[in-house]
Formats: C-alpha cells, sequence, structure tokens
C-alpha cells in the first residue's frame, strides 16, 4: 500500500484509526532535529551556567529529556540535537544518558555544536540557520520527512500520529497547535485555519493575536514543532540562506513565506498528545520561574496531569547510582517526613518535614527544618532548623542552620530575586558560596 493510499484512507476516517505498521514506516524514514542552543534568560540564573534545555526537572530529569523521550518512545530514533549556549551540562547529560541508542541499526543521537560550518564569522543565526548549517548531515541520514523540535519543552507527544496525519492531508509542511488564552498568546507564533484544518495565516508573536472564530478569548498557538517533507525543507531553507532581508527564523521568515504559497496545515496536538483519556493535554514552557515551579509542584498533585508512572510512554534519562531515599527519626519533635512530595534517590530527610515540593537526587534536609512548596535541586545541603517556602535552589547549595526564606518578601528581595508571584530563587552565588562551575 502506497503512503498517498494510506494517508487517503486515514483522511477519511478522521478522527483516525491508524495501522501501528504504518506510523512505524513513517517513523523510521524520519528525522528529528532537536533545537536546543537557547539560553532561557528568563529563567535567570538557573541558566547562568547552562542552556534551558539542561535543567533539571520533575525530580531526576532534564527539560530535553521529553522532547528525546517522545522521540524515542514514537520510534523515531535518528535524531540530532542542536547546542549553542554553555552547552557542557548538556552534551555531558546527552554522551552519559543518551548513548544507548544502537548505530548498528541506524540509530543514533548527533551532537551539533554551533561550529560555523558556513562562515568562519557566525555562529547559529536563528533555528532555521541551525537546521540550515547542517543539511549535511540531515542528507546523509536521507530522511523521507524532517520533524523540527524544541529541545525545551515539557510534555507527552506521540509524533508518529502527527506524522500520519501529515501524510493524509498531503502536506508540504505541518505546524503542530494548541489552543491558548489569547491573552498568553503574543509570545508564540498565532495561526489561523479553514476548515480543512489548511493554514490561512500565521504571525509570530503577535501583539494582538487573534481569537478562534468559535471561541472568542482563545488563540491557536505553534508549539515549535514541525514536519517536513525533506526535501521541501532543504529547497526552503536553501531559498531562505540567499535572502537578505530575513531573520534566519522558521517563525519569523520561513513558515510566514510559505503559508500563502504551499500546502501547509494545523496538527491539533490533542489527537497526538500522551495521556490519560479524558486529561486535557499537558505542555508547558517552563520559561519563567514562576512557570518552572508551577511545573514541578503540578507533579505533587494527587493525580497529576503529567504522568511520569505510565511505563507504555517512559521518560529516559541519565540514572545517577545512588541509594534509595531515606527518612529517618520518628521522635515526637523530630520525625522525617515527606507528604504530597516527589523525592529522588539519594536523599535524606533527618528528622525534618518535606510538604508538597519536589526534591532532586542527593539532598539532604536535617534536624527539625521544614520545607514547603519549594523545588529543591540536586546536590542541595539544608542545616538544621531551616524554613523554605516557595523557594527554588539552585544544585549544589548549601542553606546555612536557621536561614528562613519565604516569608518576608522585602528581606528575601534584598539576597535573592523574587518573582512577581512570590517564588524566591536561591543559588550559591546568593549566599556568597563558590561552587565548581559548569555542571
Amino acid at each position: 500500500m502506497s503512503e498517498a493510499t494510506a494517508g487517503q484512507r486515514v483522511a477519511a476516517t478522521l478522527p483516525y484509526a491508524i495501522e501501528s505498521r504504518f506510523i512505524g514506516q513513517l517513523t523510521r524514514a524520519s528525522f528529528a532535529f532537536v533545537l536546543a542552543g537557547g539560553r532561557g534568560s528568563r529563567l535567570r540564573a538557573l541558566t547562568d551556567f547552562r542552556a534551558k534545555p539542561a535543567v533539571p526537572f520533575g525530580g531526576k530529569f532534564r527539560i530535553i529529556d521529553f522532547t528525546l523521550s517522545n522521540c524515542v518512545n514514537a520510534g523515531i530514533r535518528r535524531i540530532g540535537v542542536a547546542t549553542q549556549y554553555k552547552a557542557q551540562s548538556l552534551i555531558r547529560h546527552l554522551q552519559r544518558g543518551w548513548s544507548f541508542l544502537d548505530g548498528r541499526f541506524g540509530e543514533f543521537i548527533e551532537i551539533m555544536p554551533a561550529q560555523q560550518q558556513l562562515d568562519d564569522e557566525q555562529w547559529y543565526q536563528g533555528t532555521a540557520d541551525a537546521v540550515y548549517q547542517n543539511l549535511g548531515i540531515i542528507r546523509e541520514a536521507n530522511p523521507r520527512y524532517v520533524i523540527i523540535l524544541s529541545g525545551d519543552h515539557v510534555y507527552k507527544m506521540d509524533y508518529g500520529v502527527m506524522l500520519a496525519y501529515h501524510v493524509a492531508k498531503q502536506a508540504d509542511l505541518t505546524v503542530a497547535c494548541i489552543p491558548m488564552a489569547a491573552s498568553e498568546a503574543s509570545a508564540f507564533g498565532v495561526m489561523s485555519t479553514d476548515a480543512t484544518g489548511r493554514v490561512t495565516d500565521f504571525r509570530e508573536k503577535p501583539a494582538d493575536p487573534q481569537s478562534l472564530p468559535d471561541r472568542p478569548g482563545t488563540a491557536l498557538v505553534s508549539m515549535g514543532i514541525y514536519v517536513f517533507n525533506a526535501d521541501f525543507l532543504y529547497e526552503q531553507l536553501q531559498r531562505d540562506a540567499l535572502e537578505t532581508r530575513t531573520s534566519r527564523d522558521f517563525g519569523k521568515d520561513v513558515i510566514p513565506h510559505v503559508v500563502p504559497r504551499y500546502r501547509v496545515f494545523a496538527h491539533n496536538f490533542a489527537e497526538s498528545s500522551v495521556g490519560a483519556p479524558g486529561v486535557e493535554p499537558y505542555w508547558r514552557d517552563v520559561g519563567t520561574l514562576d512557570a518552572f515551579w508551577e511545573a514541578n509542584m503540578d507533579l505533587t498533585h494527587v493525580v497529576p496531569d503529567l504522568d511520569l508512572y505510565d511505563q507504555r510512554w517512559p521518560i529516559w534519562t541519565d540514572q545517577p547510582h545512588l541509594p534509595p531515599a531515606k527518612f529517618v527519626f520518628d521522635e515526637e519533635t523530630r520525625r522525617g517526613t515527606a507528604i504530597d512530595s516527589l523525592v529522588a534517590g539519594g536523599c535524606v530527610v533527618s528528622g525534618a518535614s518535606v510538604r508538597r515540593s519536589v526534591l532532586f537526587s542527593d539532598v539532604r534536609v536535617d534536624d527539625h527544618s521544614i520545607i514547603e512548596d519549594s523545588v529543591i535541586l540536586p546536590t542541595v545541603k539544608i542545616g538544621r532548623n531551616v524554613r523554605l517556602r516557595r523557594v527554588i535552589v539552585d544544585r549544589r547549595t548549601i542553606i546555612p542552620e536557621g536561614m528562613q526564606v519565604g516569608f518576608d518578601p522585602a528581606e528575601d528581595a534584598r539576597r535573592f530575586h523574587v518573582t512577581d508571584r512570590g517564588i524566591t530563587l536561591v543559588t550559591p552565588e546568593s549566599l556568597n558560596q563558590r561552587v565548581y562551575r559548569p555542571r
């Protein structure tokens, strides 16, 4: 059965009853290009020494693990990762945690650092330029489809379903989309579609996002996930490279150019989201401290919208060899407990109380301390009689005995960065502690 015939059959039966063999053919014919060079400056000190995709998330993962796990779980195992900004921590994580793909079967993760491949004066100039500078590597893999992905979003998605939609629509380009409040959509690409799902207009970060006709106050935004026919992608990147007035960016330049000229379709994320039936599709851009804290706090809910325990769609990562988490002392005034919390391996909660918090690997909390609504990154040491509330503590910070953070905003602001929503970021530097960087 030809792909066109299968695609037409799929289109005629939407929502799709898709044969796994057909999707498998599509994923094996695909190359995933992950854009992971962003700085993520809105995360403040969390990205002073690491790229945003390398920021820890969810107790034991890095943000990029979600995109890469989606690829592997969907059957896309030819992956390129473009790095640029302070990439050492990210590269080390990829080498240690993602080396299990087997080159003997044509599986690989190719790290693509910015290296002035086409111009000895220019690094990656934009998202499209990052792909353009690596066209030689992509062509060598000889894919039929290229999926462009961002390495700094948290979500679970079956890219195979989007590929099938792309083929069914006989599209040149398909853009994954999600409805969002129009008041928040100005930070994303916003599109309009016709009744068939074809994109009729695309505007990158408009000041006044257009609402959906049937849903006032709601806009349709791009998730930064694109499926291209490979030959079409090559043509468009080569065309864009010859332009003089371009920022070399997919959202600003490439997509607005192709929408009125070629077959561009929008794919609804709800059709390919991986989660429990009836649960709203989960996708988060954890690009600010408030969003990062909130997404981690989501995981402490009794039934979180993002299910990390679904063995059918696991999140893969580097696994440090650490002992199980430990809670010690059971005395009236000194009891080691954690309630509504995630506690990773290597942690020791010694006569302290942890509530609604996420403790990453190798965190130590000493006697009589109380940690509430906080995100504690790896290898943090918290002394005795400490109280933390609505705090993010960066890796390798030592919280001294008796310190209180999160109770007096004015006092906290003198020492730390405090967000508009009252989340306080504590780092080694803010406490005048010298630690080894990068990490």
